[in-house]
């Protein structure tokens, strides 16, 4: 499926009221969604399954303000970052960076070879974290990743250069 056929659906879930073509949309995005934002909760799964059923319900109520300016898998990206902050902000769920004592005490009690990527993400600020994923795990474009984070392309570079610098070093000193 490409762009066109979301708009398909799209026009069809609007025009026709048919929640099928809604439904082949969430399993078209489910899995990008649940896995983005399971890596911005750093690995709670149940929480990141909240937040994407979430997601989609925010996205059907709201379709109607879908313009097609920008691919849905970025307008649906955005609705589940502004999800994920909202939780964060209201919860007072700690998503920051670790402090780097606390880090170093869990590298010493995990053999490298066994590294658990979600942890390393855990250095992370929320920002870095979601720019990153975009970019390498799901290969968004910058520009796609400044229009889903509503910040400058510029600042999506800024993001990516901090988050690889600061995880560079710590495998680095891991020799990972």
């Amino acid at each position: 499926m490409n762009n066109a056929d979301d708009l398909t659906l799209i026009g069809k879930v609007l025009i026709l009221g048919d929640k099928r073509a809604f439904d082949s949309l969430t399993l078209k995005y489910q899995g990008f969604v649940r896995r983005f934002l399971r890596n911005l909760c750093c690995g709670d799964s149940m929480l990141a399954d909240d937040l994407a059923q979430e997601t989609f319900i925010k996205a059907y109520l709201n379709l109607h303000q879908f313009k097609g300016i920008a691919n849905f898998s970025t307008w649906l990206t955005r609705i589940a970052y502004n999800i994920f902050y909202d939780y964060r902000n209201n919860k007072k769920e700690n998503f920051e960076p670790l402090e780097v004592a606390a880090f170093e005490i869990y590298q010493t009690k995990m053999p490298t070879e066994n590294y658990d990527f979600e942890q390393l993400l855990k250095v992370l600020n929320p920002q870095e974290r979601a720019a990153i994923l975009l970019f390498y795990m799901e290969d968004f474009p910058i520009k796609k990743i400044a229009k889903a984070m509503h910040i400058s392309a510029g600042t999506v570079k800024s993001l990516i250069f901090r988050a690889k610098k600061k995880l560079g070093n710590i495998l680095e000193k891991e020799k990972i």
